[in-house]
């Protein structure tokens, strides 16, 4: 095989290679021999049957075969030889179109290779680690939190107040029709959750056990159900009964109801969660500073069609956050900015340093941590996990969404312990000021990419 460069600008490659006549006819006679030990022809004995006879036959059906596996293994070769890794599916076109069998197949191959990562070092990247200690009044806090949550409420006389719980019954219509969902018994509804039609629980402050009361609302334009979306509704309640909040006390009863043995053993496991919920805070940080380091410290040529392709698909989802009420993709062509490809190269640059970085560490994601991570996001779909898997097992692309971030992850993990580390002691505001500071970041970064 004859091979010419015929393009070499950066990542860009280009090059003809030339399939002599001669291996083609090999690969074709050998198909062929392969094909006639099975052949039953008259007039001769199973697997006997002349090979030109077989051509005759067999030829044309079998040349694209012949065709296929030689270019693949060709470019396949090229691949060992050169060892370039194309960063997406190499463009293979056939040169001479008029092909004949009998004659030299031209083909034409074209990629853009990923490139050669530098080493980084990063025992030279300086990174200060926020740790926030859980204090007495963190438990405290999240201990009266729990006792929020597992109040009960009492009956009580007199008028229902913002905080109260009224039982009713009640049945919504909309243009004097009773509409379904609308309607229910003995309900208990606690005045001012906001769990109802934004209005509803307002004009039911001050009611009494026996008030009959006609509620007049309008269901949000947004509402989920379409025939309801806008409309104005009456729903006729009657209140069954007006009970009082008695929040619960902090104790070994209260430590029971959540599972634990008392209130010191409650405590521990109240600690133990906050202390995670920190640490996850804190890496949350750190990571963003490491990767801010390493996008301002490695530096490398990048595919240029791989950069194009992020740009696009950020341009595409900031579009659809900004204007949430198209779901199609029947609007107008985005053009990614500036912005948009700075982005990209800063995604696209990460993403092939962490890759590369894991498969020089061996770094892989164990099936055991994959299926953790797919039960655990199941789990936010009571009722649905059977469809959930089904579809994850359905989808290849769906599962390479759980290993990725899992792969990153355990790469990060791995860069952390090379850096230079200090720990500073914070507090927890100061922590939740440092992440809210993060997330109001990365927010203006994507407006000020969407807006230009």
């Amino acid at each position: 095989m004859q091979v010419t460069e015929t393009t070499s600008d950066g990542l860009k490659r280009g090059y003809t290679m030339t399939l002599p006549a001669d291996a083609l006819e090999a690969k074709m006679t050998e198909k062929l021999e392969a094909a006639r030990a099975d052949v039953q022809m008259k007039g001769f004995r199973k697997g006997k049957a002349p090979l030109p006879l077989l051509r005759k036959m067999f030829g044309q059906s079998l040349l694209g075969e012949v065709l296929q596996e030689s270019v693949d293994g060709a470019v396949r070769a090229h691949f060992e030889q050169t060892g370039d890794r194309p960063a997406l599916q190499p463009d293979v076109k056939i040169a001479n179109e008029d092909f004949k069998e009998g004659q030299d197949l031209v083909v034409e191959v074209s990629y853009e290779k990923l490139p050669d990562v530098p080493e980084a070092d990063f025992a030279a990247i300086k990174l200060t680690r926020p740790v926030a200690a859980v204090a007495d009044e963190d438990v405290n806090e999240a201990l009266g939190n729990l006792a929020e949550n597992a109040k009960t409420f009492a009956d009580k006389d007199g008028a229902a107040e913002t905080g109260d719980q009224v039982v009713i019954d009640f049945v919504g219509k909309v243009d004097g029709e009773a509409f379904e969902g609308g309607s229910a018994e003995d309900y208990p509804l606690e005045l001012g959750s906001n769990s109802f039609i934004p209005g509803f629980e307002d004009q039911l402050v001050g009611v009494s056990t026996g008030d009959e009361k006609d509620v007049n609302v309008t269901f949000p334009a947004e509402y989920g159900a379409e025939h309801l979306a806008g409309k104005d509704a009456v729903f006729s309640v009657t209140v069954k009964g007006v009970k009082a909040p008695a929040k619960a006390e902090i104790d070994d009863e209260l430590a029971q109801k959540f599972g634990a043995e008392n209130l010191e053993d409650l405590k521990k496991q109240v600690t133990e969660r906050l202390e995670a919920e920190y640490k996850g805070a804190a890496r949350t940080l750190i990571k963003r500073d490491l990767l801010d380091a390493i996008d301002a410290a490695v530096k490398f040529d990048l595919p240029p069609t791989l950069v194009e392709m992020e740009a696009k698909q950020i341009a595409h989802q900031l579009w659809h956050d900004e204007n949430p009420d198209v779901h199609g993709h029947d609007h107008p062509e985005i053009e990614p900015t500036d912005e948009h490809n700075s982005l990209a190269e800063r995604r696209v640059r990460l993403g092939l340093l962490l890759a590369e970085i894991g498969q020089k560490q061996e770094i892989e994601v164990s099936e055991q941590e994959l299926q953790q991570a797919v039960f655990a996001e199941a789990r936010k779909y009571p009722g649905q996990e059977r469809q959930f898997f089904e579809f994850i097992q359905n989808n290849p692309q769906a599962l390479q969404q759980f290993r990725a971030p899992l792969f990153e992850e355990k790469v990060v993990d791995y860069i952390l312990e090379l850096v230079d580390m200090t720990d500073e002691t914070i507090t927890k505001d100061e922590l939740q000021k440092r992440l809210e500071a993060l997330d109001e970041d990365s927010k203006a970064a994507e407006g000020e990419t969407a807006d230009a």
